[in-house]
Parts: C-alpha cells; structure tokens; sequence
C-alpha cells in the first residue's frame, strides 16, 4: 500500500475543491457537450530513433493512440556520457501537475536515482519500467511496476519448443565476450540441461568474437556459413541451430530456407529480425508495424521453401510491446482508480496483455517474494 494513502488524500482534495468552489455547469438546450479531455498525463521515455528503433516507435506509437495523454521523450544519444541529463529529464516529467504515471524504457542501468527522486517528491505518481537494468531489489523497493523478458527461463522454453519442432539435435553457437555475461550464460547452461532432460543432443560451437578484434561480424558471419552445413551433414536436419548475436541470424535463417533444419526462435523473438532481408520482403511504409501482414508474408515465404513448420518466433518485438504494454497497464490503473498494489499479478496482466493486443503471454515474478517485478515470455507464431 506504498501509494494508496497519497492517492486518496489527492483525489480527497480534487473533489472538496470541485465541489466547494465550482458552480454547477450550465449548457445551452440541444448544444452538444465539449468532449471531456483525459485530465491526465502519462509520461513515456525512451532512447532515440538511432539508438533503438523499436522502443521509439512503441513511445510514438502510444502518442498516436492516446494524443491527450502521453507525452513521449528520449533520453540523451550519448546516454553513459550524458546520464545526469537523462535522470533530470525523467524527474521533470513530475514538474507536471497532470503527470499520473511516468513509463521508463531503456534496456540500460542508471537511471533508478530519477524514478527514487519522483517517488519522493510525487508519490501518488505510477512509475513502471520496461525494461531497465538496475538492482533488481531496489528497483521492486522504489518502483510500482516492473516489466522485463524472462531472458534465463527461455533456455528451457525455446528447447522444449524445438523438440517438439522434432528437434533432436539442438545446437548453440556464441562467443567469448558473450559467454563472459551472467544471462547468456545461465541461458546456456539451462539450454544444456533441457537438452539433456529430452534426450536430445546438446551442440555448443564457438564463433570468432566480432567483439573482440577477430575479424568483426564478417568474420563470425563466414565461420557460420561453412560451419553450418558441416554440422548438419554430421547431425541431419532434425536440428535447432540457436545463436547468442542477432547479426547471426541473417546466415542462420539463410542456410536454414537452404539446408532445411529447425530455427525454433532467435536470441531476441521478433518478425523484423533477419526475416525481412533475407527473405526479401517487400514491406511497404504504411505496414512497417503491421505484424500480422508481416507475420502472414514470412509463413508465405516458408511455405514457398517447404520450410512450413520449421520456423517460429514470436508474433510481436518484445521491445514494442513491453513499453506499449507498460503504458497501457498505468493507464488502466488510473482510469480504474486502484492502486499497483491492489490490482498487480500475474493474471490481471496476462488478461490485460490478452485484451490490448490479442497476445498471449506468461508474466511471472522476478521472485516469489516480488509482487511488482514480472517477466514475460510470449506466445509463439509458427510459420
């Protein structure tokens, strides 16, 4: 109940203020109402155009859909150099009156110090991140709603869906610097175990490190194109080739149109990830974020190789959804007048993430013992 007693106290005060210092309203007979403004804000940042095109466009996509009430801002290109500037941007969002909700998106550390600020200075303010990367337990102790991918559990899901893809043979490729972070490490690792849990075989090859002088993406590039077709000619295409780096998947998907095996799901599940290019879609201006005509063009494609069944993904970016979502979730919590603590849980956002965008997820808490941190893994799209 961190905000309720705020909450209260405010609209307490709007409504004695109303009531005791507004005439009643008087209309013209048959003259037609003004339509009501929202009365509210929601504050939505993220990082720019350049820097990452889909959580910009998921921030425009919401100013298009609610003009009245979200008001969208980016943080600093430069963001490690410029990271006071980013907190002060964020803080300014409560200078607002109206402000009610304040959505944080950046995928980065650094930036919890704004969200502690607003929660001081304007605590009745909804603060929900989607996602940024700061101590997990501070960031449940000082904001009301986090959202993040279940990046770890996914080495057990994207698996399992390969072997019932009828992968027997599930193959990882990465790299040193890769392998040296905690998360795709774990993945890994739970990648490994599920493997063996299924009887399958379980593949780990090791790419040149485009991070770390040997060659670039070129050269992890061309050490897939030769290696691929060795390792199914050694394992048959009844195999799931998984890599840690999107630049990988532009040859992955290529040599699997060719070659025939499994690509269960990319390191990061989306339709605009490698699909495009190589299959040479034709997306028009007006459809870039029509996922289910692009969606309806890739099944097309692998239909049109043979490959029908042999890919999957999931039907929307991740990094589009969770910033829409997270607006969409402040603003039905505002319009509902509950609080995050009276309302979160696992299955009011799945309902919620259901009825706004017709998708299925799973949202489960960071910790049992954190109500307010939830991970998504979403429903997958078979092409």
């Amino acid at each position: 109940m961190k905000k309720g007693i705020s909450l209260i106290l405010v609209l307490a005060m709007v409504l004695i203020s109303l009531s005791g210092c507004s005439a009643p309203a008087q209309s013209q007979a048959g003259a037609p109402e003004a339509e009501k403004a929202p009365g509210y804000k929601i504050g939505i940042v993220t990082p720019t155009l350049s820097t990452s095109e889909d959580e910009y466009r998921a921030g425009e996509n919401m100013v298009a859909k609610y003009p009245d009430i979200v008001k969208h801002i980016t943080l600093p290109e430069n963001f490690n150099v410029e990271l006071e500037t980013a907190i002060s941007q964020i803080v300014s969002l409560a200078d607002d009156p109206e402000m009610k909700a304040v959505v944080v998106v950046s995928g980065q550390s650094g930036l919890l110090p704004a969200l502690q600020k607003i929660e001081e200075t304007r605590p009745e303010i909804i603060t929900v991140t989607a996602p940024i990367w700061d101590d997990p337990d501070m960031m449940a102790q000082y904001i009301d709603i986090n959202l993040d991918t279940d990046w770890a559990r996914r080495g057990q899901t994207i698996v399992e869906k390969a072997h019932n893809m009828g992968a027997k043979t599930f193959i990882h490729y990465s790299f040193p610097t890769h392998l040296a972070k905690e998360a795709i490490s774990k993945r890994k690792e739970m990648m490994k175990t599920t493997s063996e849990q299924l009887g399958m075989t379980f593949v780990e090859i090791v790419t040149p490190d485009p991070q770390a002088g040997d060659g670039g993406v070129p050269a992890m590039q061309q050490f897939l194109r030769e290696d691929i077709p060795r390792q199914i000619e050694k394992y048959g295409v009844d195999t799931n080739i998984f890599g840690s780096n999107c630049p990988m998947y532009d040859v992955i998907l290529d040599e699997a149109l060719k070659l025939k095996f499994i690509m269960a799901e990319q390191c990061c599940p989306t339709p605009t990830q490698a699909f495009p290019t190589v299959m040479n879609l034709e997306i028009a201006a007006e459809d870039v974020g029509n996922f289910d005509k692009i969606n309806a063009m890739i099944s097309e494609k692998a239909a049109d190789a043979d490959m029908t069944g042999r890919l999957s993904g999931w039907p929307v970016p991740i990094t589009i959804f969770l910033p829409e979502f997270a607006v969409e979730v402040a603003k039905d919590l505002i319009d509902s007048g509950k609080t995050p603590e009276e309302a979160l849980s696992s299955e009011y956002l799945i309902a919620l993430a259901q009825d706004k965008f017709g998708v299925g997820v799973e949202m489960n808490p960071m910790k049992p013992e954190m109500d307010n941190y939830y991970l998504t893994i979403m429903d997958s799209i078979f092409y």
